[in-house]
Formats: structure tokens, sequence, C-alpha cells
């Protein structure tokens, strides 16, 4: 039979699953009577673990918000699940603050875990690979990015002050419609109040967030993630690039997603065979050229490209040369 202090972990973690418990179903779980339950409530209240009693015909007891974590009970799998989370985290750079603060949580969970788990643990992380390597990303400051998504939440306007790429500082007013991670760092989207448009801004140049009065509503239309990389695709570079090819709309995404380029449906012209496969038109902006031959090759489908000329010389070069390495013995 467990031990009382057993039971009162068990209860905790019953409690920590979220909800309120009734006396009777606390009682059934754990197997004793409801004035032992309510005797085990109290032991946890003695140890300064925020529980509440909730009156009414469907009431019992559940964990209020405390001014510190209770004791965390973990079974062996969410603990693997936390821990690869953070591992996770890190690699791709979805932290916040500094490095070291995900490295101390996990150092703090693995001390605690039974060895058979650790071994596990250390077993999966020695024979998990990445496709990629880690990248060095400027991190959000945790303020910054709890008040922002304050904002979000209860559609409040936030005053924030920006540093653009260029070193540029700004103070805006932001009507922040979500906050998104992409490719290993925050963003914040929304519209900056005083032009009117909306924006985009990475979270790490945010140097303080401060919420504002008011409240707005949020607009129709694409979600957050959406607007981010619909933004990464129309800002403004030094080339605009526009092609029609041949293809569906997953065979193009496997190489130009929707952060690089956004796609159309392409309305054939007089005399154009309109049974034929159909078109996509396929527009992005970009910086550089050279990175694009490549890939409409490995695309491997049919393209016609109808601006820049640069682009067309570029292609043509890369078909030459491929042709001649080919011709060799």
């Amino acid at each position: 039979m467990p031990r009382p202090t057993g039971r009162v972990l068990t209860l905790l973690e019953l409690l920590q699953s979220g909800g309120t418990r009734t006396v009777a179903e606390l009682a059934d779980r754990l197997g004793v009577e409801g004035r032992t339950v309510r005797r085990y409530v109290d032991q946890l209240i003695d140890l300064d673990v925020p529980v509440e009693s909730v009156r009414g015909r469907y009431g019992g007891y559940r964990l209020a918000p405390g001014y510190r974590l209770p004791p965390l009970m973990l079974s062996d799998d969410e603990a693997l699940a936390v821990l690869l989370g953070l591992v996770a985290g890190r690699r791709a750079g979805l932290t916040t603050t500094e490095q070291t603060a995900s490295e101390t949580a996990s150092a703090k969970i693995r001390r605690v875990l039974p060895k058979h788990i650790a071994r596990r643990l250390d077993t999966l992380l020695a024979a998990l690979s990445f496709t990629d390597q880690p990248g060095d990303f400027d991190t959000p400051d945790a303020g910054v990015l709890l008040t922002v998504a304050d904002a979000v939440r209860h559609r409040r306007p936030v005053s924030i002050r920006y540093t653009d790429r260029d070193g540029r500082r700004s103070e805006r007013t932001l009507h922040a419609y979500g906050v998104v991670a992409h490719a290993g760092r925050w963003y914040v989207t929304g519209q900056d109040a005083r032009i009117g448009e909306d924006r985009t801004f990475r979270l790490d140049r945010i140097a303080d967030a401060r919420t504002l009065p008011g409240s707005f509503e949020a607009p129709m239309g694409p979600g957050p993630a959406q607007r981010v990389l619909s933004g990464f695709a129309t800002a403004e570079y030094r080339h605009a690039v526009t092609l029609r090819i041949q293809g569906t709309v997953e065979q193009i995404r496997a190489h130009l997603p929707a952060g690089i380029a956004s796609l159309a449906e392409y309305a054939p012209m007089a005399g154009e065979d309109r049974a034929a496969e159909r078109w996509l038109r396929v527009e992005l902006r970009a910086e550089r050229l050279d990175w694009l031959p490549p890939v409409l090759a490995a695309l491997d489908r049919p393209f016609v490209i109808e601006r820049p000329d640069e682009l067309r010389d570029l292609v043509i070069a890369l078909a030459d040369r491929l042709a001649s390495h080919a011709r060799q013995a």
C-alpha cells in the first residue's frame, strides 16, 4: 500500500494536470476517504503549494497561480519530451535571453532523472543527428517577448523601441497580430499605427516593449504566419523576378517556399491551350540572382522567365556549363 507521502505527491500530480478535481474523484484515484483528501490538501498548503478550494456543485480543488513553481511530477516520457524540446529549441535558435537559460534548465531536470531514464536520453542524443548546422542567432529578451505576446492576446497597442538592420532607431506603436517563429528567429507582425500599414519586426531588435491603453480589432484574412512569409516574399530587394512555371503548387513549393516566393494562377493568353497542364506565376525578390538557376534546374519543370533578362542569361550560362561538363569523357 502506498505511503501517505506518496499519496500526497500523487495528489499534487493530479492537480498539476489542470482543471478542478472533485473530492470524490481525488478520493477514488488515491484510494482514500474524502476527509483524508482534505488532510493531504492541508499538507500541500503547508508546503506553500497554492491549492485553492472551489465551492459549488462542481467544486473541489485546483492549483492556483502561486508565487513560485510547485514541484513538478514528470513521467518518463514527459521528462524525455521536455529535454528533447530544450535541445531542439537551442538547435533551432528558438530560445530567449541567453543560451545558458535552456542549458541550466536541462541540467536541473537531468540532475533528478532516474538513472535508467538518463541512460535512455544519452542513448537517444548520441544517435540523434541534424541535417543543418546549429545557427548563431540573436535571441529576444524574455520580457519583450512576453509583453508583446500579452498585447497580442488582449488586442492592446504596444509601444516598441526598434533598431532596423541599418542601425536606425525608432519608437513605434504597434497593433500586434501575432508572434511567429521562423527559420530560427522570433518575429512579431502587426500594423504600424503611425503609417497605417502592416509591418514585421524581429523581436531581438526590440529594445523595450510597453503596453498602452486602448484596444484594436484584428483584421480578417491571412494569419500571422502567412503574413510574415508573404512579407519576406515581397520585401524590397535589388531584383524583382517573375516566372511562369508549369506544375503543381507542391512541386514548386518544394524548391521555392512561401517565405521566398508568392504563387498565383496564370490565366492563359489568347490562343494558348487552356486544356494543357496549368501554369503558375511565381514572383519573388532577390538581392542576388546567382542562386536561382540551380533551383530552376533542380525543379525540373518547364518555365518561362518574364523578368529580368539578367536571370535568363545566367540560366543559359549554367546550361552551357552543364552541357560542357557532360561531354567530357
